[in-house]
């Protein structure tokens, strides 16, 4: 299990983390989503070990990472600027990593190259961008990796090849309990591959829950009332929080956070012409979430 705690790093003033906490469950895939800037790669910085929080504590199954090579043994990371050697090409890579990572798997190495297709011999830093993402994914994958930490890991990749390493790392989370912790502004993606969701801002986790937990109490109401809508009252004694309203002619769409059934009575009280209720995306639920903390598309006047 991954388990960061009042993380505070602060960069010549400007402070990055203020106080962010993440609990991972050992096994699950995580998505970690939020605005630009928001802290997420400084947090997974500090989970592989790259940066030394000011206060705080990143820890691993109980371990705390900061300079302890047999906790890092057990992860491998694919960040958004993937590093590698000058003149190093995959072969190449693959011998670095193999000194690095006991569990390293030569024979799933071999095996992977019919996925792939990469030229082993060409120099890594003459291949394009998504054929740099699919060489991190094979040297990853064979690192046999306990905990898997990707940051935007599918950028580049068109959507044969994301499919295809989406496959790879689900069928080693259902075999092997692989844990994947995953920052991505691809929420239509995360979506379909994640089981828990943490929404970041300003440097702090807002929230995290299980996406079915989060879809389940995030509900998107479509209503046709006969005379004048009612003003909504939020608040927990209400039982709901109205995230966002909005109208086109008669049909008024609210979203508001709370569970399904008690918004529906609420609301059947008023007795609309029409009412339903509307499964929410994950990037729904991230805009009107964050809606809370300032964050929304704004207006422009040119």
């Amino acid at each position: 299990m991954i388990e960061i705690k009042n993380l505070v790093k602060t960069f010549d003033g400007f402070r990055a983390l203020d106080g962010a906490s993440v609990t991972v469950p050992k096994g699950s895939v995580y998505g970690l989503v939020g605005p630009n800037g928001a802290g997420k790669t400084t947090l997974l910085r500090h989970l592989t070990g790259v940066y030394r929080q000011d206060s705080g504590s990143v820890l691993i199954d109980g371990e705390p990472v900061w300079e302890d090579p047999a906790v890092k043994a057990r992860m491998a990371s694919i960040p958004d600027e993937w590093y590698y050697f000058m003149q190093a090409s995959v072969r190449d890579m693959m011998k670095y990593y193999r000194g690095f990572y006991p569990a390293f798997n030569g024979e799933r190495y071999e095996k992977l190259k019919s996925v792939f297709e990469l030229s082993e011999t060409q120099p890594i830093r003459r291949m394009s961008k998504g054929m740099q993402k699919q060489a991190a994914f094979w040297l990853a994958m064979c690192c046999m990796p306990e905990y898997l930490i990707l940051d935007e890991p599918v950028d580049g990749l068109d959507p044969v090849m994301r499919r295809q390493v989406w496959g790879l790392v689900m069928q080693d989370v259902s075999e092997r309990g692989m844990t994947v912790l995953v920052s991505s502004h691809n929420l239509r993606e995360l979506e379909d591959v994640c089981d828990h969701v943490g929404i970041m801002n300003r440097g702090r986790v807002l929230l995290e829950r299980s996406l079915s937990e989060l879809q389940d109490n995030t509900v998107k109401m479509q209503i046709v009332f006969s005379g004048e809508p009612p003003r909504l009252a939020s608040g927990e004694a209400e039982g709901f929080t109205v995230l966002h309203e909005s109208a086109v002619g008669r049909v008024h769409t609210i979203i508001l956070r709370g569970a399904q059934r008690e918004i529906e009575q609420r609301l059947a009280a008023y007795q609309p012409v029409f009412m339903e209720a509307v499964p929410l995306t994950l990037e729904e639920i991230f805009i009107y979430e964050l809606g809370g903390a300032d964050y929304a598309v704004k207006d422009i006047i040119l």
